[in-house]
């Protein structure tokens, strides 16, 4: 398909170090994981957020300038620290983090230029973890204003919960990426038993009037969601390397598939074939191209 114009996406909230014991640090952050995979799959991606004016903070700004991501949203802090999180690995694979608070993406600033650049944008993705603060979670109320089309990976990072704000987020959101537990939770806030999924998604369409959900499901595939439709598909056939990231690359390969073109059942293939491509490498943000996913997609569509 003849690409008239590159899609742009903004992603708001944490950008950090990952520190994994044994291992050499890693960049990461929800968001800039995002932000990372579009740019893999062909958007042009603006990511906003802050870190220090420190050794750490330089250092994840030439990682961005590696990967040929602007670093023209990030804002550097003379007060806060560059973020890191201790992380940990159980024996079922799953990463445990502990995050520091006080650091530099808490005081993210509202900046007229990501204003202005956000009402041209095709996306605004952001999650819940940079609301914990009163600055960030301010400035991210105020960019959603500006926003033509948001996208609320709600992942959760207990205990940096608050039902009042998780709630006026999906009140803004146009697609909203849950797991099951995220689901559970956000409907326990309104008072609503737990039937099923579909149903489940059902009233969460209604009560928030969101257009489009999708439910991340690990091992078992993913759930798309609209009024008109529904349908899941499984996930990939692989052998886990590590599970950190997943969630934001699929969420990258779905929303980049949808913004360049493919349907929603392509753009579901998509995401759950990059997550499941991410998952097989070691750390969020491997080194791969559009012909990898594709080779991925093929394999895919074979499996029985």
């Amino acid at each position: 398909m003849h690409q008239e114009r590159q899609p742009k996406v903004a992603c708001f909230g944490e950008i950090l170090w990952d520190l994994f014991p044994g291992k050499d640090k890693q960049a990461g952050g929800a968001p800039f994981n995002v932000g990372y995979h579009l740019h893999q799959m062909g958007i042009d991606v603006h990511a906003i957020s802050a870190v220090g004016k420190d050794a750490l903070g330089d250092e994840l700004l030439q990682r961005l300038s590696g990967w040929k991501l602007s670093d023209a949203g990030i804002q550097r802090s003379d007060t806060h620290a560059t973020s890191t999180v201790v992380a940990t690995i159980d024996e079922d694979n799953e990463a445990h983090y502990e995050i520091k608070e006080g650091v530099a993406w808490d005081y993210i600033e509202l900046l007229s230029a990501d204003q202005e650049l956000l009402k041209n944008a095709d996306a605004f993705v952001f999650g819940s973890l940079a609301t914990r603060n009163e600055v960030s979670r301010n400035t991210l109320f105020q960019l959603v204003e500006n926003a033509r089309y948001c996208v609320f990976d709600v992942n959760l990072r207990p205990p940096f919960v608050d039902k009042n704000v998780l709630l006026a987020l999906l009140e803004k959101a146009d697609l909203v990426k849950f797991n099951l537990a995220e689901l559970n939770l956000v409907l326990s806030f309104l008072g609503k038993e737990y039937a099923n999924e579909l149903d489940g998604m059902s009233f969460l369409q209604d009560h928030f009037r969101l257009s489009e959900i999708i439910l991340s499901r690990g091992a078992s595939g993913a759930t798309y969601f609209t009024k008109e439709n529904n349908f899941t598909l499984p996930a990939t056939k692989i052998k886990v390397n590590d599970t950190v990231g997943s969630g934001d690359s699929f969420l990258a390969g779905f929303l980049s598939g949808s913004l360049l073109g493919l349907n929603a059942k392509e753009a579901l293939e998509q995401g759950i074939c990059l997550s499941g491509f991410v998952t097989t490498q070691s750390g969020a943000c491997p080194d791969y191209t559009k012909a990898d996913i594709e080779a991925m997609k093929e394999k895919y569509r074979n499996q029985s």
